[in-house]
């Protein structure tokens, strides 16, 4: 292990690629996990310290999928209390308190939410017994207790609802975090213990000897260039994929994957006078009003999608869903001009299991079809950690007895000292020049590596100024995202390190080209490449912005605005992996 960790990085850049290109390649791995999502990044993770030899390959970018589209929540789902499945509750909510106490505090926090009451009588203490199931079922707690508040009380902490929609509420806390960032850090976590982790790297193949995998073919979508990668075991952890793995090892599965489109919108925060978060009861589901930094998300709906995988699209129908939804209780109504961000993701939904699948959850399910390979499917991201430890400990019937899984004690990378760092942030902003409400804003993002994005400024002080047209981040947060985070493409910067392409009314395009003047050197552009990024960018977001004009759920426009076919150094996205 001194060997492993003491080649092993957090860094992610142009040179540490470079070396696992070459890594992959060159002696047989335990394990190689396709799929940068949390789930796969999860499980990257788990295998690493548990001592394996891991790999960790991703087609597109981390997080690229249903992992930077989520409700942005660490939650324990009360929707589930509701179908009896306690056991589901109680595993998300102690995931949830590992999250905030040890695991990731620098990147999950605390969120309160109110529970409107729309009835008098037996609404109040039917909530109220459901929200002590909540309370008590994650055993110790970092958040308070539910609290009951009248009309009056319900109205001060959200002055935005209409008086009539309510007779009183119920508070209760859950956590957010940043999804592309806190799957990402993962990423790089599994890489600090010693894991080979390289996105835009896609498998194209599977390798097979008799019924067995024993690796699989990937291709460096840059480049194009092919190799061979050996592997005891295989981990398909491909979310809205997983069929596509599944199909090239020779078999359909012993599960199918169902894609299920959730659109989410973003406004600004004085669009809706609030203080804490809503959850509101539909006729289909739950819709989730959640205050994040200086705005609101809105969301979310719940429709097949059937069309291109890579690109979900929200339409003019989904957008009227969520407003009128919403609309039913808010005092000063949304309208469409009042949405700064719009964004689609793609749940992986069991669609149908055999009686030879291993379900260990009704969320979720761990398959090995066939030996070598595991699938993993469906699930929540609050529990993707179980759903990790699940996955490789399926693999052990390829691999042999391997130790337990100890993720549950492993800090994610930023953790170890954020405590500290949070006190000592005036300090570090008299040392550089940052107020100190900067200075939190980066320890929220970076946690106790906040030195490493600093650092990058001392060559140049500009690097400390905000971004022109989106000053809530500074230029070095956009450096910093290709030198040490792995982004290879513009759309990596603006829509996942960064959260521009949702969080500004120009999403993002209107900062596109100081962020690609800021990374070029670092990436190797020359001025043609800086062009192209710069166009498929604005293109991409204008292909959204038509999308959402349209009535229904239109075959995919997105898909063709991407990098070209063949061109090196650009990434060529397909549909499938």
């Amino acid at each position: 292990m001194a060997h492993a960790l003491a080649s092993s990085t957090t860094r992610l850049g142009p040179q540490e690629r470079a070396d696992a290109w070459t890594a992959l390649g060159e002696r047989e791995l335990d394990v190689l996990v396709v799929g940068g999502g949390v789930t796969g990044s999860g499980a990257a993770l788990d295998a690493a310290t548990r001592g394996l030899r891991t790999g960790l390959v991703e087609a597109r970018d981390f997080a690229s999928g249903t992992s930077s589209r989520s409700s942005k929540l660490f939650h324990g789902g009360l929707r589930y209390l509701e179908q009896l499945n306690f056991g589901l509750v109680a595993e998300a909510l102690k995931e949830r308190e590992l999250m905030l106490t040890r695991i990731a505090p620098h990147l999950v926090r605390p969120v309160p939410f109110l529970y409107p009451l729309s009835h008098r009588g037996w609404e109040r203490p039917y909530v109220a017994a459901g929200l002590t199931l909540y309370d008590t079922m994650g055993g110790a707690r970092s958040v308070p207790r539910q609290k009951h508040l009248s009309r009056g009380g319900a109205l001060r902490r959200f002055p935005g609802l209409k008086r009539d929609a309510l007779v009183g509420a119920v508070q209760y806390y859950d956590a957010q975090a940043d999804d592309a960032r806190h799957t990402l850090t993962v990423a790089r976590t599994a890489a600090h213990y010693g894991a080979i982790v390289r996105s835009s790297t896609e498998v194209v193949e599977l390798v097979r000897e008799a019924d067995r995998v024993v690796g699989a073919v990937v291709r460096d979508v840059e480049t194009g260039a092919k190799q061979q990668v050996r592997a005891r075991a295989v981990i398909n952890a491909t979310g809205v994929w997983t069929d596509d793995i599944q199909r090239m090892a020779g078999g359909r599965g012993r599960f199918r994957v169902r894609a299920s489109k959730g659109v989410h919108l973003v406004v600004p925060r004085d669009r809706i006078a609030g203080e804490v978060g809503l959850i509101l009861r539909t006729d289909r589901s739950v819709l989730f009003v959640i205050p994040w930094d200086q705005h609101w998300i809105v969301g979310t709906t719940d429709t097949d999608w059937q069309l291109d995988l890579a690109h979900p699209a929200a339409t003019s129908s989904d957008l009227d869903f969520i407003l009128t939804t919403v609309n039913e209780v808010l005092a000063v109504p949304l309208t469409r001009s009042d949405i700064v961000g719009v964004y689609a993701g793609l749940r992986p939904l069991l669609a149908g299991e055999s009686e030879d699948t291993s379900q260990l959850s009704r969320e979720h399910a761990v398959a090995r079809p066939q030996p070598g390979l595991v699938s993993i499917a469906g699930g929540k991201y609050t529990t993707y950690r179980v759903m990790a430890a699940d996955a490789v400990d399926a693999a052990a019937q390829d691999l042999g007895p391997i130790r337990p899984s100890v993720t549950e004690h492993v800090p994610l990378v930023g953790a170890e000292g954020y405590a500290a760092m949070v006190n000592l942030a005036p300090q570090i902003g008299r040392e550089v020049g940052l107020a100190p409400w900067r200075v939190e804003h980066l320890l929220g993002r970076y946690g106790s590596l906040v030195g490493e994005v600093l650092d990058l400024a001392d060559d140049d002080p500009s690097l400390l100024q905000p971004v022109t047209t989106a000053q809530q981040y500074l230029r070095v947060e956009l450096r910093y995202a290709a030198t040490h985070e792995g982004a290879l493409h513009l759309d990596d910067v603006l829509a996942r390190r960064t959260r521009m392409s949702i969080d500004t009314p120009h999403r993002g395009v209107d900062a596109a080209q100081e962020a690609a003047d800021l990374v070029a050197d670092v990436l190797g552009w020359d001025a043609d490449a800086v062009r192209h990024e710069t166009e498929v960018y604005r293109g991409r977001v204008e292909a959204e912005r038509r999308s959402q004009g349209l009535p229904n759920d239109p075959a995919s426009e997105a898909a063709r605005l991407e990098a070209p076919e063949s061109r090196p150094g650009l990434r060529r996205v397909t549909a499938t992996r």
